[in-house]
């Protein structure tokens, strides 16, 4: 049995549609077809697709050998991807267990005992972008960017529930004070919870509060962060740190609005907006049963995905911009840290830390005087890493660079690049969409 939703369901995609907004821009359109047993047809509206059992799916396979969550299409400019979702049977394109690879045009998709034909469509819906290139702390003037800024002005009118989604350093604290101070509770407080930085019992008392007495240590009232952000916001960063045992309690506050102080039997009301982040899939962390779905289903109204920074090198001169002007750099370093020959320094390091360690980076540079030859600038930050990170680091550029090496030396033909590499095509595929490079 399967059904699939046309109407944006409560966990709606991560990017909004229409061609409407300033500066729409292009995504691959596409359909997926259950053909076996026939079923659903879902046409993509140019914003990710998510596939499950989970009635929040944007297509919904009722069988009980597809997970909650089991995988996510998303359409590009340059094509579709497919990310299993860490579901309990896999996820196969053409009789191949993927992890995460491109789709090619009349593909088949097994998903249990389900199949799906998957079509790519000549008309590709547009994908709205917001006019501005800065929302809050965050710059950016590329397609991913804007298209996030336009989600969080939207979010920003509005008192949803917001998860905000994304890697480390990616300024999901950034853009969360952002949507606060830009919404109807800007004169409210705006109260942080690290939900990873305490321990279980420290951190119910520190969402609920506690009354004196309540247990051993609690020597006086401590009103919780619920009651503090009364009228504003409450910002729940880590939220996929969350205990299990804390996840009904939060579920029950964001239900009813009313929380209880630990050793107190009497609610209290509260007018708060939740805003959630973190920087892991909580649809992966729901399959496995480490997170509660429906609490999902709460959080997710509005969902936004930071990009990566590798993913939109493009504002990587704009963002350095910013972080040297934050950082107070004088004109002349300014004028050093932003050449062109460092400019592509930078652009040739995947920045796992994202914008945050490019920040550490350009404020050591400060400090020290800069790299002190232009080569140096070929691995910035390198000796800011672990070492694990840092031999990653060299790995995945080395691992670029040969890709794009062996990808010209045969004109783009990803089957013959493959077979010179010694593997197959499918995981060929699946090396340059994690590098984010297209044949």
């Amino acid at each position: 049995m399967t059904h699939d939703h046309d109407e944006p369901t409560p966990a709606e995609p991560t990017l909004g549609m229409g061609g409407k907004g300033a500066g729409a821009d292009l995504a691959q359109g596409f359909r997926l077809s259950v053909t076996e047993p026939p079923g659903a047809v879902h046409v993509s509206s140019g914003s990710d697709c998510c596939v499950g059992s989970h009635p929040s799916n944007h297509l919904v396979l009722v069988d009980r050998t597809v997970s909650r969550f089991h995988c996510e299409l998303s359409p590009t400019r340059d094509g579709v991807r497919i990310r299993d979702l860490g579901s309990r049977n896999g996820t196969f394109v053409d009789g191949v267990l993927v992890n995460d690879a491109w789709l090619l045009p009349g593909c088949h998709i097994r998903l249990g005992n389900l199949s799906l034909r998957f079509d790519a469509l000549a008309a590709a819906p547009r994908v709205e972008l917001s006019a501005a290139t800065q929302f809050g702390a965050l710059v950016g003037a590329s397609t991913l960017a804007r298209a996030a800024f336009h989600l969080l002005e939207r979010a920003a009118l509005s008192d949803a529930t917001v998860l905000l989604e994304g890697e480390t350093g990616t300024g999901k604290g950034a853009a969360a004070e952002a949507v606060h101070a830009l919404g109807p509770r800007r004169a409210g407080p705006f109260v942080v919870v690290d939900c990873g930085a305490l321990a279980p019992g420290l951190l119910e008392s520190e969402l609920f509060g506690h009354e004196r007495g309540a247990y051993t240590g609690a020597d006086s009232q401590r009103i919780g962060a619920f009651e503090e952000a009364d009228g504003g916001t409450l910002f729940l960063d880590e939220i996929g740190e969350l205990p299990a045992d804390l996840q009904p309690k939060l579920l029950r506050v964001l239900d009813k609005r009313v929380v209880r102080r630990l050793g107190r039997n009497v609610e209290h009301a509260v007018d708060v907006r939740v805003i959630a982040a973190t920087n892991r899939d909580l649809r992966e962390q729901v399959n496995r049963g480490a997170f509660r779905a429906d609490l999902y289903y709460r959080l997710a109204v509005v969902r936004v995905q930071l990009p990566a920074l590798r993913q939109r090198l493009e504002d990587l001169p704009m963002v350095v911009g910013e972080l040297l002007a934050a950082l107070r750099a004088s004109p002349e370093e300014r004028a050093r840290f932003m050449s062109a020959e460092l400019m592509a320094a930078l652009a040739r390091n995947p920045w796992p830390g994202n914008v945050r360690e490019l920040r550490n980076t350009l404020e050591r540079w400060l400090v020290v005087g800069g790299p002190s030859e232009p080569q140096n600038a070929a691995e910035p930050g390198l000796l800011d890493l672990p070492l694990a990170d840092a031999r990653q680091r060299a790995v995945d550029a080395f691992e670029r660079r040969y890709l794009e090496a062996l990808l010209e030396k045969h004109g783009g033909k990803v089957a013959a690049a493959a077979r010179a590499a010694g593997v197959s095509r499918v995981y060929m595929y699946q090396l340059l969409a994690k590098q984010g490079l297209r044949p």
